[in-house]
């Protein structure tokens, strides 16, 4: 039951049994939960490391456990900062990807190296991607910014992904969370989802990508116009770290058939991305390309914001948000 907030199964029993008999000792334990000594004695290491017990002022030598209300907030503390330290190496995990990415986007089409091979122009991209979705063995993870899908190429994919799926292939993709309020991209992920499909939501992305079996990895060399052409990467190190990107941001991906959560400052993925590239200092066409919505919608959700926060401008908005604890202070 308290899984979720890093306790085992034996350690709550154990927690559990001692808030039910607070003058209990280990045999107690034992013969309570009907368990071996040496199973309860590790449980109560691991209460101990949680400071979920601590020595008893009364009884010498004895153990006791926390109140409940003070042990749950200490590992909901200890979550939360698991969470933020997560978050932290996702945001470095992008800013690599986002350098490796810029590398490969400067690549001119004379330009040759090992493990690159570039495809100028959509059809050189498809037919890439058709021999590549025929060779597939095993996976494909794939990024999919721009919002809502377009109808025709979701209709165009069914086959295909269909196909994969009942080879016995995995798939999952990343959408942006935009996507939640366009219905026809949701019923084609509740569909993908019935058929073993994964798909999860994040609030913006670095760039379109799909990785097949951990080997090949197609990335556009320009996000403004992934037809124009992109590059075919089969490097072992280039396709470790695109893995390991992909794997940092589907960790903190929410399942598209979940409700959206908030933080604890009561921002939503969307806004929380928003606030951080307000103060960057995006203007709403550039945030709403980044979040795959209208410019429209991005000055809703930017306005909103700002009326929380009670900013008259976006550079106040940006103080405000250090002050409320939306974004990390600048370092002296």
């Amino acid at each position: 039951m308290l899984t979720a907030l890093g306790l085992d199964a034996a350690a709550e029993s154990v927690y559990r049994a001692m808030l039910a008999d607070p003058r209990g000792g280990v045999a107690e334990l034992v013969a309570r939960l009907e368990r071996p000594e040496d199973e309860v004695r590790d449980a109560l290491d691991v209460l101990s490391e949680l400071a979920l017990v601590r020595p008893s002022a009364e009884r010498e030598g004895s153990l006791r456990a926390v109140s409940p209300d003070i042990g749950m907030e200490i590992l909901m503390a200890r979550q939360q900062a698991e969470l933020a330290a997560q978050q932290q190496r996702l945001e470095e995990s992008r800013a690599v990807a986002a350098q490796l990415i810029a590398e490969y986007a400067d690549l001119r089409p004379a330009a040759s190296s090992p493990g690159v091979e570039q495809l100028i122009g959509i059809d050189q991209i498809r037919d890439c991607l058709a021999r590549l979705t025929r060779d597939v063995t095993t996976e494909v993870m794939s990024f999919a910014p721009g919002g809502a899908q377009p109808e025709a190429q979701m209709r165009a994919s069914r086959p295909l992904d269909e196909q994969l799926l009942r080879r016995g292939v995995r798939m999952r993709t990343l959408y942006l969370s935009s996507v939640r309020n366009d219905q026809p991209t949701v019923e084609y992920a509740t569909w993908l989802a019935g058929l073993g499909g994964q798909v999860r939501t994040v609030p913006d992305l670095p760039t379109r990508m799909i990785i097949t079996d951990r080997s090949t990895a197609v990335i556009p060399v320009s996000s403004e116009d992934t037809g124009a052409g992109a590059v075919l990467l089969t490097g072992q190190g280039t396709l470790t770290a695109l893995c390991a990107l992909f794997e940092s941001i589907w960790a903190g991906a929410q399942p598209l058939g979940a409700a959206a959560s908030r933080d604890t400052k009561g921002l939503s993925p969307q806004e929380a991305t928003t606030i951080a590239l307000l103060a960057q200092g995006h203007t709403d066409e550039a945030i709403a390309k980044r979040l795959g919505v209208s410019q429209r919608t991005a000055r809703r959700i930017a306005t909103d914001l700002m009326e929380r926060l009670g900013a008259r401008s976006r550079f106040e908005a940006g103080v405000r948000s250090v002050q409320h604890g939306w974004l990390p202070s600048t370092p002296n």
